[in-house]
């Protein structure tokens, strides 16, 4: 236990010395690590497929579903993606010496708010090695350091993607404890990290509920989080049936397994008749289960009864929530009661009740007419992202670079006293 806590030290405290350096980085040399970086995937991608090799190898050990072996493996076409994401990382902004406002006082003091880097970032994340780089990219784009803590499932695969990362901030001149990989697969090792708030300055948890509830109860730092992505598409009695149909299609099934995709539909009942039996049928078709209340069952035959626990679940699997609701005022009450403050939308040809759910749904991401799939940085351009957080504190919805970064005043003035 003291050579672990020796050893969690030891890489905050190298994390630490390396944000401060990493300060006056200019935005050429990250551009220029993340470029090189990208060669470096492209030129040594055998090396890493062989290294993910291990991981898959191991895999039906540690349990992981058909789903999960997926995500955690590396093919040409997934490294030249990850080649991609780090040069369309590169086109970004810097974000860092940004002047976000400014205004000169009556005395004649010039006041400034400049974006800063957080410092820190303490990164704990699922088995999927595309992670490791994607985190990494970011938090240098932004200006800070980070600790890499990805799950043992694919260590052999981060540990590769590491060496070609720190190799890249040799060649350009960066310090290489900006970007460091927690190598033991020890449990306990996380619970150091979190006690270490004079070292590390934020941690970012993404993974199941059981380990952000733990990182929640134990860091002594601020923690951005998200525990469910219960997302809602409510159908508006006003609306283009075949759209929704389509929305609610793509939101559940283009890739169930991810935190924006649908998890429970809302359908007024002035289009239900209608609307219900095509779209289950479509849902039925593409293998979703469905389970629904009293007034859904009448309208499609082979949906199962849902249960309160239903509409409170986030499945991660081909299985949809369906309820039907008497107004716009019973759904958004049922998202509020229900729902995780991920993403929700309306779909309606109805520009006022557009405007009240917008108005009154408090989402990270509320949508109108469009999928809960695009709740996503990429897509909202905002490059790759480190996570989407359903906090309000100090960042919401997709986390890119803006969101890892704060601000400090900086004042220029000439001779004036108070």
């Amino acid at each position: 236990m003291t050579e672990l806590a020796e050893y969690t030290r030891q890489l905050a405290e190298q994390a630490q010395t390396a944000s401060r350096a990493l300060v006056a980085a200019t935005g050429e040399q990250k551009n220029a690590w993340l470029h090189r970086s990208a060669a470096l995937i492209r030129q040594r991608g055998d090396e890493l497929i062989a290294a993910n090799a291990k991981d898959l190898e191991q895999a039906p050990k540690y349990g992981l579903t058909s789903a999960a072996i997926d995500r955690l493996r590396l093919t040409d076409e997934r490294l030249e993606s990850i080649a991609l994401a780090l040069e369309e990382i590169a086109l970004l902004p810097n974000p860092i010496g940004e002047v976000i406002d400014s205004n000169v006082r009556p005395n004649g003091l010039l006041v400034t708010r400049v974006r800063v880097p957080l410092g820190v970032v303490f990164f704990i994340y699922e088995s999927r090695p595309n992670v490791t780089v994607d985190a990494a990219a970011i938090c240098v784009k932004s200006g800070n350091a980070v600790i890499l803590r990805g799950g043992k499932e694919a260590l052999h695969s981060n540990q590769a993607f590491h060496t070609l990362l720190v190799e890249a901030l040799d060649e350009i001149g960066l310090p290489q404890h900006a970007v460091q990989l927690v190598e033991t697969t020890d449990r306990a090792a996380v619970g150091h990290f979190l006690q270490m708030a004079d070292k590390i300055d934020v941690t970012i948890p993404r993974g199941g509920k059981s380990l952000i509830e733990r990182v929640a109860s134990e860091a002594r730092m601020p923690v951005i989080k998200h525990f469910d992505g219960v997302c809602h598409v409510y159908v508006d009695k006003s609306t283009d049936l075949a759209m929704a149909a389509a929305i609610t299609l793509n939101s559940k099934c283009q890739r169930p397994g991810v935190c924006n995709a649908l998890e429970t539909l809302l359908v007024h009942a002035d289009c239900a008749a209608e609307f219900l039996p095509t779209a289950a049928a479509q849902l039925q078709e593409a293998g979703c289960e469905i389970r629904g209340d009293a007034r859904t069952r009448e309208l499609v035959p082979f949906a199962k009864e849902a249960t309160d626990q239903d509409y409170h679940t986030e499945y991660l699997d081909l299985i949809l929530s369906v309820r039907v609701v008497d107004d716009i005022a019973t759904a958004m009450e049922h998202i509020q009661k229900y729902g995780s403050h991920h993403t929700d939308n309306i779909v309606t040809n109805d520009l006022r009740a557009a405007n009240l759910f917008t108005t009154s749904v408090d989402s990270a991401a509320v949508m109108v007419n469009a999928s809960t799939r695009f709740n996503d940085g990429g897509e909202f351009g905002l490059g790759a992202e480190i996570g989407i957080s359903t906090d309000r504190f100090h960042a919401r919805g997709p986390c890119g670079l803006n969101e890892l970064t704060t601000y400090k005043y900086v004042v220029h003035g000439s001779g004036q006293i108070k």
